[in-house]
């Protein structure tokens, strides 16, 4: 099998498991326990939130562990709108964000909330002047992702968060910023400081660590309602027993990423860029979607005009090769991607994209096997070859 839908699921790095197993059994107690055997699992906590926030440039209180990204973004959305309503009631975000950040601002409409999606060029990135002239007195939160899980494309989160400071000074306003950085961890710099972001989303199941394990970024001072209510655990912001193995698989996982990521985003920029090259050669027509340099190291993302995505990812599935139309959590719908129509792909042509995302263990043998096998099978499904 040749596995190529990292911006899906990641195998659990075997560090991370060895890290996490003695807390399914022998190191089972509860953190909020007074006894000592209870004590030790809270300085693993303590400890692991330690290292992410040594990772992120910011303090340990600022680092919240969550059940994934997909609570994260939700939290920080529903989290400051309450905070913040009587500040204003209006939400920046864009046309081309993740579902779990598309979603929960479904919702705030029908709540009342006025929520501006900004468009994007065709490579993917939000203008500077759009987003000034999108915020208002009353814009108590911008979410734009550092990078798109779909494309690829990277945005300038330290610019646009420039632009946000300046409104808030210039205004006296409440607006904070948050990023969605699940794709970006383990390829991209995470320092908040430098990133100018006040809140930020990571997700463990994309960086080698367990499913449902992630963290919200918050700057220490920011007013954000609670996401659950019951005990103090997570400074009395998230409450439920820690979920130990995932905490310290998290802390472990984010460590591994971060010292592989300087020489991985290496190598995978060449994979990439092979696998790119040879497909444009091999297949004429064949269109890489995203911006082809501000991209994620492990992206491709291309559209094959005259072959149906959908058909092309079983036929590719029966020749052992994985990959995706698109984000995981929509896999099986049959509209075409949100995000190609919002560069301002036709319909039609949005349907022949697919995505293949790259990962540790991919190798230069993985990419000509690919180059073998999806133009072989293009020219058989009505592609202009």
């Amino acid at each position: 099998m040749i596995y190529l839908d990292h911006a899906a699921a990641t195998p659990v790095d075997p560090g991370v498991l060895k890290v996490m197993l003695p807390y399914f059994s022998e190191k089972f107690a509860n953190p909020s326990a007074v006894y000592q055997f209870a004590l030790q699992n809270r300085q693993v906590i303590d400890a692991a939130r330690t290292q992410v926030s040594g990772i992120l440039n910011c303090k340990s209180e600022e680092v919240y562990f969550t059940g994934g990204g997909t609570e994260s973004n939700n939290w920080a959305i529903f989290g400051t709108a309450e905070a913040l309503k009587s500040k204003g009631k209006h939400v920046v975000t864009t046309v081309i964000e993740h579902h779990s950040i598309l979603k929960p601002m479904e919702e705030l409409e029908r709540r009342g909330w006025k929520i501006t999606y900004l468009p994007v060029d065709q490579d993917g990135h939000v203008q500077k002047e759009k987003l000034q002239k999108a915020l208002t007195p009353e814009t108590v939160l911008v979410s734009i992702a550092y990078a798109n899980n779909e494309i690829g494309t990277v945005e300038n989160i330290t610019e646009i968060g420039k632009i946000i400071k300046e409104h808030r000074s210039k205004n006296g306003s409440d607006t904070l910023f948050h990023t969605d950085a699940c794709q970006a961890a383990g390829a991209l710099p995470l320092d908040v400081r430098d990133l100018n972001v006040d809140l930020m989303t990571l997700n463990g199941g994309k960086i080698y660590g367990p499913k449902g394990s992630g963290i919200l970024y918050i700057r220490e001072g920011i007013k954000i309602m609670p996401l659950l209510y019951g005990g103090g655990q997570e400074h009395r912001q998230r409450a439920g027993t820690e979920n130990m193995p995932n905490i310290a698989g998290f802390a472990e996982a984010l460590k591994i990423a971060e010292s592989m990521r300087p020489e991985e985003s290496k190598r995978l920029i060449k994979l990439r860029d092979a696998l790119i090259k040879g497909l444009q050669q091999k297949i004429p027509g064949a269109t890489l979607n995203g911006d082809p340099v501000k991209r994620l190291p492990n992206n491709i993302n291309i559209s094959f005009p005259g072959v149906d995505a959908e058909s092309l990812l079983v036929r590719l599935d029966m020749e052992g090769i994985c990959a995706s139309a698109g984000s995981a959590c929509t896999s099986g719908a049959l509209e075409p991607s949100h995000v190609l129509m919002a560069l301002g792909a036709e319909k039609d042509l949005a349907k022949t994209s697919i995505r293949m995302t790259l990962g540790r263990e991919n190798t230069q043998k993985d990419i000509e096997k690919v180059l073998e096998i999806l133009p072989r099978i293009c020219a058989t499904m009505g592609s202009p070859l």
